[in-house]
């Protein structure tokens, strides 16, 4: 089975996110998408991250109907700080007959040569990268490399940063969230100090 990755501190999850695992999972050649919750990460301060488990229950609340989209909290049992690499390597030994891939943003291509040890992640996975508008300089070497799929996904501005803020400051959201997230999110009042 040909699964991508979709990382992220999914904090919230929203529906961009969905537009963008759902278009991988219908239009690449991928069987699913797994959305890998990000953890905490100790070093860094919480601010306005919430709990592990209160992020991938968003994410099991958004997915439930979509069959090819998966939650993971695969790196929750995982060291921390975590390197994307190690995720991988750990995937693939409890997987072995899974074929595992990146979906990343335009802008995080641009970064990738500062991953640790990406020269790896290069040679054994595919990457399938989704549009992202953004300020850095392309980096031409990579976006022509053999792993790297560019795909013409719909290009999707929102970030969880907005809708963090706007609740916040009381704003109505709701059409930025799938419904069961809005109401948890609501329901145990997220993002309102």
């Amino acid at each position: 089975m040909k699964v991508g990755l979709y990382f992220g501190t999914y904090n919230p999850i929203h529906v961009g996110h969905l537009i963008i695992a759902n278009h991988m999972a219908e239009f690449a050649d991928l069987d699913q998408v797994w959305m890998v919750v990000t953890p905490h990460n100790p070093l860094k301060k919480k601010a306005t991250l919430l709990d592990d488990h209160q992020r991938l229950e968003m994410v099991y609340l958004a997915t439930e109907d979509y069959p090819k989209i998966k939650p993971s909290d695969i790196e929750f049992k995982l060291p921390q700080p975590n390197y994307t690499v190690n995720t991988l390597v750990h995937l693939q030994e409890k997987y072995p007959n899974n074929e595992f891939s990146l979906i990343m943003g335009e802008d995080n291509l641009k970064t990738l040569h500062k991953w640790k040890n990406y020269e790896v992640i290069l040679d054994h996975y595919e990457i399938y990268v989704y549009p992202r508008i953004s300020e850095e300089p392309e980096n031409i070497e990579l976006k022509s490399h053999p792993k790297i799929h560019i795909i013409d996904a719909p290009v999707v501005e929102i970030s969880s940063t907005f809708i963090r803020n706007n609740i916040k400051k009381g704003k109505n959201i709701q059409p930025l969230l799938p419904p069961k997230v809005w109401e948890y999110i609501d329901h145990n009042n997220f993002y309102k100090k």
